[in-house]
């Protein structure tokens, strides 16, 4: 019989130091999918790292990539393993708006346009949130335009019209996880999120641990 995620986890977490143990638990209780990011056809591999970097900082779990034009690259020296942390979701089109939608997310693009919410003044209470962020020089695609439920922008005092992709994710990022952590919403991840989280992420910890799982279940084959 195959064992389940719980019991998985107690057998790996023998592999690993205590003080590693208490880390891992650590940033599982301050993960969240309450808001998401989506990546659409970042061409520029460190900005998409940076990215990510930016997501794990924050306590994001779950990113998505659209890779309708470009090909999303991590560039490790500014990841800095940051991607082992997080699940990612690779799309070649905008199949990820009605996945996301599925789920209960509001689409939000963000971006600088008339009608656009202010940061400050963006609700986190009226739901589940999906940032989508564009290209560097063209930003969000027309097609994902269409199809956004809301739309968010950075108030900015410059000459300059945006910020790079990197750096608007940890403006955005840093706002509304602060403020999501402050107030009421339930943006913690329940207990089987938590497990299967924890799973994968000692299986990033524990050195061979496909084949120390393959000798903890033959050894208890039908049990």
């Amino acid at each position: 019989m195959q064992k389940s995620i719980k019991e998985q986890v107690q057998y790996l977490s023998a592999f690993v130091l205590e003080r590693r143990w208490l880390q891992l638990n650590k940033m599982l209780d301050l993960r969240t999918r309450y808001i998401t990011v989506c990546l659409e056809n970042i061409y520029q591999s460190q900005n998409a790292s940076a990215a990510l970097r930016t997501c794990d900082a924050f306590g994001i779990q779950d990113v998505h990539v659209i890779e309708q034009s470009n090909v999303f690259v991590i560039n490790p020296d500014v990841a800095m393993g940051t991607e082992k942390w997080l699940n990612l979701y690779k799309y070649n089109d905008l199949t990820a708006i009605d996945n996301l939608r599925k789920n209960g997310y509001r689409i939000v693009a963000t971006t600088p346009r008339e009608n656009s919410t202010a940061l400050n003044d963006f609700d986190l209470s009226k739901g589940k949130t999906a940032l989508f962020f564009g290209t560097e020089l063209t930003g969000l695609s027309d097609g994902m335009m269409e199809q956004a439920d809301e739309f968010l922008y950075i108030p900015m005092y410059g000459f300059v019209e945006s910020f790079n992709i990197s750096v608007s994710a940890s403006i955005i990022l840093h706002h509304l996880s602060t403020k999501l952590r402050c107030g009421y919403m339930a943006w913690q991840l329940t207990e089987e999120e938590s497990d299967t989280i924890l799973l994968r992420w000692l299986k990033s910890s524990v050195r061979s641990s496909e084949l120390l799982l393959e000798r903890f279940f033959e050894d208890n084959k039908g049990f």
